[in-house]
């Protein structure tokens, strides 16, 4: 009954967000700062601020997210949070000891006009940052943009802090993933190391929001890119920005800064889209692509054929990121199913969401994207249009559950179930785990669905 109040037909509106399909850029910032080693994410705002952006990492990672906060005060919202993040320098250095601290602002400390450059160059004059230590810093507000902006942001401050070009080319590839899980990072680094790659990947998640319980407490788990690594791709071959949204800002500020090649691909999600990344590798390289690869990709390729009766002409609908999107909707071209919607709550920017999606599927399709584009809209569309499986976050159960149609969870938040960040969706690995949950969904629901008399013992 949550939902069943939402009117039919499509309400046009101007200025009110229902419900939104994103949240704030500090997440995203706060989750690529734990792609670096040794970093402590900051959080330049109020306690409240912090501790939503930790908990919502914690519950979808189910991993306790370590972050700090400038704590501001009645004081400090009216005369600025200077006194404040600069008694944290001293404070996070000494207590928690980390190599980098990562600094993100909020809604307050972007409306007060604080001003982070001048910020951390008075703590680096007053000696409240240690020899050796770095404090960097993205602006992130959160009444605009998305988790996807905050993370493209944070990454972009990544190769303004660190990356340098000494003039002699190490040969590596430097990958920037968009926001994605730590499983799926883990997945283009084994494609690239089957491919006998030298890879710089950042930011990198994989080993510290899904490490292992092993008995021991460490504020820094053994994951994340070293800085040095950082460094080091301003001094790479090429630079690839996975996902065009999400990783571009800190592609083309690589080129920019230290006159690297910059390539763009989707996300390697589904057949299409992880072979334009194996093959962009495969070229920028200048290496074959191994049995190990041709296997997985066979594999995948194998069920899409096996069971493409239980997938074809099946109607679905998309909520979720740009970067996520795009790649989905291919994916399910290649699987045989039709797209009827495809909404994120996230401003697409340079990104011709639009155009490329009207590419694939032709004028059928409805495609909304923008900060109005919310909850609400998306339940408007799909009951006018009702689909067999709708793909989105956690927060799409309440109409799914109204509406009594499947749904796969993909994309961020995802607080009801778990794996995401251990299974992964990329690659062709990916793309078979992502294949057989469908196909799974499907049949459990021919199972539920079917007379008595017709319920199939092989299916």
């Amino acid at each position: 009954m949550l939902l069943r109040h939402t009117p039919t037909g499509l309400s046009e509106r101007k200025a009110l967000t229902i419900n939104p399909a994103k949240t704030c850029q500090p997440i995203g910032a706060m989750y690529a700062a734990l792609g670096l080693r040794n970093c402590m994410p900051h959080s330049h705002g109020s306690q409240g601020c912090c501790a939503y952006h930790r908990s919502s990492l914690t519950r979808h990672y189910n991993d306790p997210i370590m972050s700090t906060t400038s704590s501001f005060s009645e004081g400090s919202s009216v005369f600025g949070g200077q006194a404040n993040i600069l008694e944290s320098f001293t404070n996070i250095f000494s207590l928690y000891n980390p190599d980098i601290i990562a600094v993100n602002t909020t809604c307050l400390s972007e409306v007060i006009g604080d001003d982070l450059v001048q910020i951390i160059k008075k703590a680096a004059e007053d000696k409240k940052i240690p020899e050796g230590k770095t404090v960097i810093h993205a602006n992130t507000p959160s009444f605009k943009g998305s988790h996807v902006t905050g993370y493209a942001n944070m990454a972009a401050a990544m190769v303004k802090y660190f990356a340098k070009n000494t003039g002699k080319c190490n040969g590596k590839i430097t990958l920037i993933p968009s926001f994605i899980e730590p499983s799926d990072m883990s997945e283009m680094k084994h494609i690239a190391s089957e491919m006998g790659i030298k890879y710089i990947m950042y930011p990198d998640t994989s080993g510290v929001v899904n490490g292992p319980m092993d008995g021991h407490f460490r504020m820094y788990p053994k994951g994340g890119c070293p800085k040095e690594s950082v460094v080091a791709s301003g001094d790479s071959k090429a630079a690839i920005a996975i996902g065009r949204f999400g990783a571009m800002s800190a592609t083309r500020l690589l080129d920019t800064q230290c006159k690297v090649p910059v390539h763009a691909v989707d996300l390697p999600i589904g057949i299409t889209a992880t072979d334009i990344f194996v093959d962009m590798l495969r070229k920028i390289a200048g290496v074959s692509v191994p049995e190990s690869i041709r296997l997985e990709r066979g594999q995948l390729v194998d069920v899409l054929c096996d069971m493409c009766q239980y997938t074809y002409g099946k109607k679905v609908s998309l909520l979720g990121d740009p970067d996520i999107l795009l790649p989905m909707v291919q994916f399910c071209k290649d699987a045989g199913m039709e797209v009827l919607h495809v909404l994120t709550g996230t401003p697409p920017g340079k990104v011709k969401l639009e155009e490329r999606i009207r590419e694939l599927y032709g004028d059928k399709v409805i495609v909304k994207a923008g900060l109005l584009c919310d909850m609400f809209m998306f339940q408007q569309l799909v009951q006018e249009n009702k689909p067999d499986l709708i793909m989105g976050n956690t927060y799409c159960k309440y109409m799914c559950r109204d509406l009594d149609i499947p749904l796969l969870r993909i994309g961020f938040p995802i607080y009801d179930r778990i794996g995401q960040s251990y299974v992964p969706m990329v690659g062709y690995r990916g793309g078979m785990h992502l294949l057989l949950k469908i196909l799974n969904i499907f049949m459990d629901r021919q199972d539920r669905d079917a007379e008595e008399e017709n319920v199939e013992l092989i299916m």
